[in-house]
């Protein structure tokens, strides 16, 4: 048997930590002395303890990481697999999402030591004044938090797909992403996500025609809000309101885009003139 301080410095985990995993239920002591209330760990136990240290330096939750024990005392080696394969993906998209970033600092590096404004950027995104076309769109509306939208997109869209498939609906264009929510709130935003379809069934809806400021940004997804206030900006100074709830429409599909930079996606604000 191992004292609950010989078993932490073996893993390296501190004591406290172990009386964490304990309340929790991740790793219990083998054995504790009920007249002194010293814990103590069997030389077995190590091995899954290195084991949650191994998930857990692939970024796995301690709630992730409770699961995977249940399904390793069932020896489900399939679950784990697709656990592993997701948790991939998800680190895989966040070293893109930092190596952009990067690429980002770069630049802004470069243009500083140019003497160029770090903000500059945003004169290069440009608004035209553009009459949009009706369409009928196939959707769903939810109330989505900001943790929500990343896996939240792929779901929805999903969803809207398989309907279209099951029941032989003719798809015309690309995913649409509409936002009516004045404000933003991290608890929830009212999300609705569409996709322009040739049938009217049910759940079809009008997206009606009207004259629009639009942008399109050809980059990451991370810059719509630099597109959004430009687009805000131009509104202002051009003597128009915005008067409906701005949409997205998404050119080309993030599954099939190798880097950030080629995806394209196109940001319309329904305007009106002001009143003179």
């Amino acid at each position: 048997m191992l004292s609950i301080g010989e078993f932490s410095k073996i893993c390296e985990v501190s004591t406290k930590t172990l009386r964490y995993y304990d309340e929790i239920g991740l790793i219990h002591p083998d054995e504790i002395n009920p007249e002194n209330g010293y814990r103590y760990y069997s030389i077995k136990q190590l091995k899954k303890m290195l084991f949650i240290n191994r998930l857990k330096g692939y970024c796995f939750s301690l709630e992730e990481i409770k699961d995977i024990l249940q399904w390793e005392q069932n020896h489900s080696e399939e679950k784990l697999y697709s656990a592993l394969n997701l948790k991939k993906k998800e680190i895989q998209e966040k070293i893109s999402a930092y190596e952009y970033t990067l690429q980002q600092i770069n630049s802004d590096v470069l243009n500083l030591e140019k003497g160029i404004p770090m903000m500059s950027y945003l004169n290069e995104i440009k608004v035209e004044l553009v009459e949009t076309q009706p369409m009928n769109i196939l959707f769903t509306r939810q109330m989505l938090s900001s943790d929500d939208y990343a896996l939240g997109y792929g779901h929805y869209f999903s969803r809207l797909y398989e309907k279209i498939a099951t029941e032989k609906l003719t798809l015309l264009g690309t995913p649409i992403t509409i936002y009516h929510s004045l404000e933003y709130n991290p608890a929830g935003n009212d999300t609705e996500f569409a996709l322009p379809i040739k049938e009217s069934v049910k759940g079809t809806r009008d997206l009606p025609d009207a004259l629009c400021a639009r942008s399109v940004l050809k980059g990451a997804y991370s810059e719509l809000t630099s597109v959004y206030a430009q687009l805000r900006e131009w509104i202002e100074n051009e003597g128009y309101e915005w008067v409906n709830s701005p949409y997205e429409i998404y050119l080309t599909d993030p599954t099939q885009v190798a880097v950030p930079e080629d995806l394209v996606t196109e940001v319309y604000f329904p305007v009106k003139k002001k009143n003179s």
